[in-house]
């Protein structure tokens, strides 16, 4: 593991953006609001240094509406993989407002989409509120395992489970010890 990493944003997953793209198409008529997060470029197939928008992390608890979306900063975890943040104009206006530019203080990069949700629907700025660029990668996003088992883990410990369900019905004296 490297304790430290590059701090050079290459660009977001085609996969990633089609996400954003839809999930603020689906929350319309309300903003949609995530905060972005990135992954090593090696990590996925790249042979470049820098970082990679991979993710989209939604904080419980965010409201929102047609003009605002507000999300509970005491949900958002301190992630060393944030980069920035994404949310959307319904009115399909492709310019921070005030209320945006107050929320820019963290990461790189902000992507603000708007209606109708297409691929030329959608601009990037900095903290600052200045427009910028992010390339869209063609890069393979690795499916995130938040638990750390799988199915033959369960099948095991089911198994285990029946087998051991199986002694106690046995009985016998020393039964309750195992």
């Amino acid at each position: 593991m490297r304790l430290f990493r590059s701090n050079d944003l290459l660009g977001i997953a085609r996969e990633t953006m089609e996400f954003v793209l839809e999930a603020a198409e689906e929350t319309h008529p309300d903003e949609y609001m995530g905060f972005l997060r990135a992954e090593d470029a090696r990590k996925l197939g790249l042979d470049r240094t820098g970082q990679v928008i991979t993710d989209v992390l939604v904080i419980p608890g965010t409201v929102s509406d047609p003009t605002s979306a507000t999300v509970r900063s005491d949900m958002k975890p301190n992630d060393m993989r944030s980069v920035g943040s994404v949310h959307s104009h319904p009115n399909g206006v492709l310019r921070p407002s005030d209320a945006d530019l107050d929320t820019f203080g963290q990461g790189e990069v902000h992507i603000i989409v708007g209606a109708p949700y297409g691929w030329g629907d959608w601009k990037v700025f900095d903290n600052a509120g200045e427009q910028t660029t992010l390339e869209v990668l063609d890069v393979e996003v690795p499916d995130d395992h938040f638990f750390d088992f799988t199915q033959a883990d369960i099948d095991a410990e089911l198994a285990a489970e029946e087998a051991e369900a199986t002694d106690d019905e046995r009985g016998g004296f020393l039964s309750w010890l195992r």
